[in-house]
């Protein structure tokens, strides 16, 4: 599949419901069972083909991050949050009724405050920063 329709293929993806495994993996994400929402999106991206997988492995990244953080693993939650941008960085705003946009933001915030704070005062990391994810246009 060319680079072209790759993209048109993730933009008609993004347009689709969420699958169950995804709506499972982000109410865990949620609840802060990170290490159970990894599970669940690991399965759901194994089970996808297209290029839409980029979307539960971004998720699943932000959770470990999340989780790494609350391991006071300093490199482990930056290298999640530099995999998590790889994946997430294409998508658009809205993917599959996800709120990418708010989520990168979300994200985005917390890497910079774990950098501010950096290895040896991670567990002064404030997880109020631990935003959930959000979900539009579904019910």
């Amino acid at each position: 599949m060319s680079e072209v329709e790759q993209k048109e293929e993730l933009l008609r993806q993004s347009q689709l419901p969420p699958s169950d495994l995804l709506i499972k993996g982000i109410r865990e994400f949620n609840a802060g069972a990170y290490f159970e929402q990894h599970e669940t999106l690991e399965t759901a991206w194994r089970n996808e083909n297209g290029p839409i997988r980029r979307l539960y492995q971004g998720i699943l990244q932000i959770g470990v991050a999340f989780y790494q953080i609350q391991r006071s693993n300093y490199a482990g939650a930056i290298r999640m949050f530099q995999r998590a941008s790889q994946y997430l960085d294409d998508l658009p705003a809205v993917c599959q009724g996800v709120n990418v946009a708010e989520l990168r933001t979300n994200a985005a915030k917390a890497r910079a405050e774990l950098e501010r704070l950096g290895p040896d005062r991670i567990g002064a990391f404030n997880q109020v920063l631990f935003k959930p994810i959000q979900i539009v246009n579904h019910e």
